[in-house]
């Protein structure tokens, strides 16, 4: 059993560094990954399962304990996507911010209409607004998400602007999951 000591890293040197462990396991090995946040739980938790592992967790005092239950080895790389929509603002285009908010939300409710869909949209930084309540977008993501698109929000963007509790649509994620899925996509739009 290995244990990684994560404790007061940001988002997402805890998912890279047991990442990074991971690839040096062998079936049957436990990696134990110390953190203190419940973002960094979910993002482990959540890359664990990506790759085939087990994974559990427990809380201990003010920190939290996420063993990964290595079943087989990482692979090296995830096949090539399809489309893939980041969104990191709250309009879309430059110029008057009613218009762009507007222009955004027409294209949010364009890709519900699109084909193919993306299989991911990102949402970071201004964007997290977007999967949040109080956005008027939310029907439409809503609509994405039940026809199978992947909708994922940077957890440290959710803490900072305080909307961890008002998510409504879609999975919190990290950077280095955002990075991956960027890189891995077919075909990507950057809004």
């Amino acid at each position: 059993m290995a244990t990684l000591d994560m404790l007061g890293q940001p988002c997402p040197l805890p998912v890279i560094g047991a990442k990074k462990a991971l690839k040096q396991a062998t079936p049957g090995d436990t990696l134990v990954v110390l953190v203190d946040n419940d973002i960094a739980v979910q993002n482990l938790a959540k890359m664990a399962k990506t790759l085939g592992h087990e994974v559990s967790s427990k809380a201990i005092d003010k920190n939290f304990e996420v063993v990964i239950g290595v079943k087989a080895k990482a692979p090296a790389t995830a096949q090539e996507g399809g489309l893939v929509v980041a969104i990191s603002q709250g309009t879309l285009g430059n110029g008057d911010q009613t218009l762009g908010r507007n222009l955004l939300k027409a294209f949010i409710f364009s890709l519900t209409e699109s084909e193919p869909r993306p299989e991911y949209l990102l949402f970071f930084n201004g964007g997290a607004f977007l999967t949040c309540e109080g956005s008027d977008s939310l029907q439409d993501l809503a609509t994405l998400a039940d026809q199978g698109v992947v909708i994922s929000t940077c957890g440290a963007c959710l803490d900072f602007y305080g909307l961890k509790e008002r998510l409504k649509v879609g999975a919190i994620t990290n950077m280095y999951a955002i990075v991956s899925t960027m890189s891995q996509a077919g075909k990507l739009i950057n809004v």
